[in-house]
Parts: C-alpha cells; structure tokens; sequence
C-alpha cells in the first residue's frame, strides 16, 4: 500500500495501521516486561516490505518521522539534568570519553573485518558510532526499583549518559559532514564551530527572554508553542546555515531549555504529542526500513558479533573508566551494564546514516537486533549483579521502600535518551 493505492486518502489508512500496530504490539511488549519501543519496531517490520508488505514508506511517511525524531533528540536536550551531571563531573566524563571510544573502535574493527575496507573508512567509524550511543531510560527505571538510583554510581551513570549523548552528536556531525565529498573537512570543522557560537548567542537570547516576567508564560500553552518552535528553527538553522544534522539543533534546543521554570511543563505536553503520534510513525518506519529479504550468512553472522562486541565494549570501557575513578568492583560492572542499552537513540543515528549514505541499508536488521537485544538485556543483568543473595532484613528493605517512594514522582520527568 503506497501514497497512490487509495488516492490521496491513501495516508489516513496508512497512519490507522501504522498507530494501531504499534500501540498493540507495544502493549505486548509490555506484558512480557520489555519496552513498548520493540513492540513498535517488530510493528514496523511486519507491515513493511519484510512481512505482509502492507506499507512501503512514501514521503508523508518520511516527513512525519523525522518531526518525530526532532521531538525526541529537543526531549532528550530539555529532560537533561544537569544538577545531577555536577556531583559526579569528572568521574562522568572519563567513564562516558572511554565509554565511547572503546565502542566505536569495536564496531569500526566488525565492520572492517566483515564488510572489507579500512578501518578509517567512513562507514566503519559510522558503525562505531550507532555502537557509541546510550539509552538509560531501562537503567533508570531498573536502579529505581533496587534503591539505587540516587546512589553514587546511579547519578555516574546519569551524567556519564549526558555527556555521552553530547560526544556521539558531536561525532555524527563531523562524520557525516566528511561524507561529502565535494566539502572540505577544514570548512566542515569551521562550520561546526560557528554552529556552537550560534547555540551560546541563542542561549544568551533566551536568558534575557527569561526575563519576562512568569505570570505571562508559566504552564501556559503558549510556552509549549514557543519552545517547540524554538526546536524546530535551530533543526532547520543547523541543517541550512551550518550542515550540521537537524536532530543536533534540536537537541541543542532542548539543552538550553532544560535549565528553565518552564522546562517540566514544556516535556510532559511536547512528550503526549510525540508519544501519541510522531514517535510511533518515526520507529514503524525504522522497522519498514529494515529489510530482512537480503540477511544472508555472512550478514547474520555479522549481526551476532556486532551484537557482542555492542555488550561487551560498554561493559569495558564504562567498567575501566569506573575503575579509573575508584569505584568498586561491583558498582564499575554495574555501571558497565547500565550503559549497556542502546535504545532509540542508535535507531536515530543509523536513520541520519542511511540518509547520508554512510550506513548501508542491509546493515539495519544487525542494528535492530543490537536494540533490541541490549534493551532486554541490560534490567536483567543489572538485577543479577545488584541484588544482595541475602534476603534484606527490615532496615533495608524500609530503606528500598522509601528510596522508591521517593523517586515514582522523579519517574516521568526523566527523558527517553
């Protein structure tokens, strides 16, 4: 079913199946304790060209997923808390700079070991990349249920996650700047630079608009309306004016909003619309991307090392980076394993990918297996490692008790990263 089969009424059918068959298979996720984001992905490869062939893309399709990527990466930005980055700074940025490099050159060497080609070819460190991301959302969730989300180690993974997010965008921009070949890199790294004197002059805008006083914006829709916006122009400016990814401006975006009053008010209502339709259109169409057809041996094989390498390399290079920074043997492997998952976030950088030809498309399905494996993965493991074999006597389970008391209203502010 393309853009033509029903006419120009074609997309209202589209976007019904689209939304039920991600909802339905979310809520099943659920059910089976994993995130609705996988029921959503396994939606998208059914009614894509992989399964039933029910839904094969178009241009409305394409549109509405990269507004709902923007509205992710400007959530990601605003859900930031940079509070929490502060107590553990140092120690969150030597776990997230090893936390990455490591990654990226364990999915640099598959590739190039798999695929042929260099190890500086581009599309090799491209693969490093996707591996480079973080999505803690489960990690949160999972240290919120054991008491220890606001321990030393729980606010180490926050920050390091952080600044995690920051190392990878930056990255992503300069890689697929270099994909061009008709740019000169030296242009490239200029403009990039110019981009964040841009985000700093916007900053600095936004602090004197701050100024007005809060009776005329303070949870008021209008505030929304105007933050959304603010989201969108620096998407369009960095692409137009900077080359850099849209997804990079709105994230920016989000950054500098996260520090405001408003900023709780401006997540909870950009988040229902994202949620109620742009984000599930945005991993259906990650899913009607993946085509399965043309996994052949050398391809599955290359998905399972990939995965491998995805676990281990974060477990690594976190762990080593904990160790540097004197935490215990137990918090730097739980640390390790928080990091772990992957998420949404490799979903948005293999799509920016495929558009900048850096990522080949018979690569997605090991991209999604990665997601989706990592996702489920890294509560269980975490659970094993964290949890006492003795049973807690009383003191402690009260303690658990009220740590989970504590943090059920710090649930729904944290971003999906």
């Amino acid at each position: 079913m393309n853009e033509s089969t029903f006419g120009p009424y074609t997309y209202l059918l589209v976007l019904t199946l689209l939304l039920a068959s991600t909802k339905l298979l979310g809520l099943l996720s659920k059910r089976v304790n994993m995130p609705q984001v996988v029921g959503a992905l396994l939606a998208g490869v059914i009614v894509g060209p992989s399964c039933l062939n029910l839904v094969q893309g178009g241009d409305f399709i394409t549109k509405t997923a990269e507004i709902g990527v923007i509205m992710l990466m400007f959530l990601a930005g605003i859900g930031t808390d940079f509070t929490e980055l502060k107590k553990t700074g140092l120690a969150s940025f030597v776990i997230a700079l090893i936390g990455v490099v490591v990654p990226m050159a364990g999915g640099a060497l598959t590739y190039s070991l798999f695929m042929g080609g260099n190890f500086w070819d581009l599309k090799a460190i491209f693969v490093g990349v996707v591996l480079m991301a973080t999505s803690v959302s489960i990690t949160v969730e999972t240290l919120r249920e054991l008491g220890k989300l606001k321990t030393k180690m729980g606010t180490a993974i926050l920050g390091a996650a952080i600044i995690d997010d920051i190392i990878g965008i930056i990255v992503l921009t300069l890689v697929i700047g270099f994909q061009d070949q008709e740019v000169n890199p030296v242009e490239s790294i200029i403009k990039i630079a110019l981009f964040f004197v841009f985000v700093v002059l916007c900053a600095a805008a936004v602090k004197l608009l701050s100024m007005i006083p809060k009776k005329y914006y303070e949870k008021k829709h209008r505030v929304v309306i105007f933050g959304l916006s603010f989201a969108f122009i620096m998407s369009f400016c960095a692409e137009y004016f900077f080359g850099v990814a849209d997804i990079t401006g709105a994230y920016f975006a989000g950054l500098i909003l996260c520090n405001y009053s408003s900023h709780e008010y401006i997540d909870k209502k950009v988040n229902t619309a994202s949620y109620l339709f742009f984000s599930p259109v945005f991993f259906a169409s990650i899913g009607i991307a993946t085509v399965l057809d043309g996994m052949d041996a050398q391809i599955i094989l290359f998905s399972v090392v990939l995965l491998i390498v995805a676990i281990l390399s974060k477990i690594i290079g976190c762990g080593l980076g904990s160790k540097l920074c004197k935490f215990g043997n137990r918090d730097s492997l739980a640390i390790g394993i928080g990091m772990v998952s992957r998420g949404e976030v490799a979903l948005i950088v293999a799509q920016k990918g495929a558009e900048a030809n850096v990522v080949d498309p018979k690569l997605f399905p090991a991209i999604v297996l990665v997601v989706i494996v990592t996702t489920i993965i890294t509560p269980i493991l975490l659970k094993l490692v964290l949890t006492d074999k003795k049973k807690p006597g009383k003191n402690e389970q009260t303690t658990a008790d009220t740590a989970d008391e504590t943090f059920e209203l710090q649930k729904e502010s944290i971003s999906v990263k």
